[in-house]
C-alpha cells in the first residue's frame, strides 16, 4: 500500500480498509481474513469454499472464490483479479503475485463419455500448490494437480498442466521452460565478480 504521509489521511485509510476486511470477514462466515489486509477491489466467495488470507495481503480488482474446498494464502500476497475455483484443497505461499488469471483444482465433470453428467470422481479434482514467491501472469490458467516451486514465473495466458520447478520462467500452450532464473542470477553475480577486479 502507498504511504501516505499525513497522518490524519494515513488513519482515515487505516479505518476504511480494516472497516472493509471486517464487513468481508461478517459477509462470509467461512472467511478468515488476518489484520493488515487490504481489500481495494471486492471479494465474492460462493458455495462452502473456507478462505483463509494472511497479513499484509492486497486484493485488487474483484477476486473471485468459489466451491466447496479450503484456500489458503500465505502473507504479504497481491491478488489482482483473480478467479479461483477450489474443490478440494488450493494452497498459495507467502509474496506470491496473483494476476486475473484462472485457478482451478477440478474438471468438474467426468473425463470418460459415459459417465459425465455423473457426480463427479476422484479422479476429477486434485490439489494445487504455489510456493513463496511466485508470479502468475494474466489470463493464464493453472489446472488441477499442478505444483509451481518458488521464484518461478508463469507468462501471460499460459496454460500450466504439469508442476513446474523453483526458479524458472514458463510461458505457453503447451507450456514450455525458458529461463531458469537460478542460472541467470549466477551469471550476474560473476560478471558483477569479474568487473570488480
Amino acid at each position: 500500500m502507498q504511504q501516505i504521509n499525513n497522518p490524519i489521511k494515513n488513519t482515515l485509510a487505516q479505518l476504511y480498509f480494516e472497516t472493509k476486511r471486517l464487513f468481508y470477514q461478517w459477509r462470509y462466515p467461512n472467511l478468515k481474513i488476518a489484520p493488515g489486509v487490504t481489500i481495494k477491489g471486492a471479494l465474492k466467495i460462493s458455495g462452502k469454499v473456507k478462505v483463509n488470507i494472511g497479513a499484509s495481503c492486497r486484493l485488487g480488482k474483484k477476486v473471485t472464490i468459489y466451491g466447496n474446498g479450503e484456500v489458503t494464502i500465505g502473507e504479504n500476497v497481491l491478488l489482482n483479479g483473480a478467479c479461483i475455483g477450489c474443490v478440494s484443497s488450493i494452497k498459495i505461499g507467502d509474496e506470491c503475485l496473483i494476476s486475473d488469471c484462472f485457478l482451478a483444482d477440478s474438471d468438474y465433470h467426468n473425463l470418460e463419455p459415459h459417465l459425465r453428467h455423473s457426480p463427479p470422481g476422484s479422479k476429477t479434482s486434485a490439489p494445487i500448490v504455489i510456493e513463496r514467491n511466485v508470479w502468475v501472469g494474466a489470463r493464464a490458467t493453472i489446472m488441477k494437480g499442478v505444483h509451481i516451486g518458488e521464484n518461478s514465473v508463469v507468462g501471460l495466458g499460459s496454460i500450466i498442466r504439469k508442476s513446474i520447478p523453483a526458479n524458472v520462467v514458463v510461458i505457453g500452450n503447451p507450456q514450455q521452460i525458458v529461463k531458469n532464473l537460478k542460472s541467470a542470477d549466477t551469471t550476474v553475480k560473476a560478471e558483477l565478480v569479474s568487473m570488480s577486479f
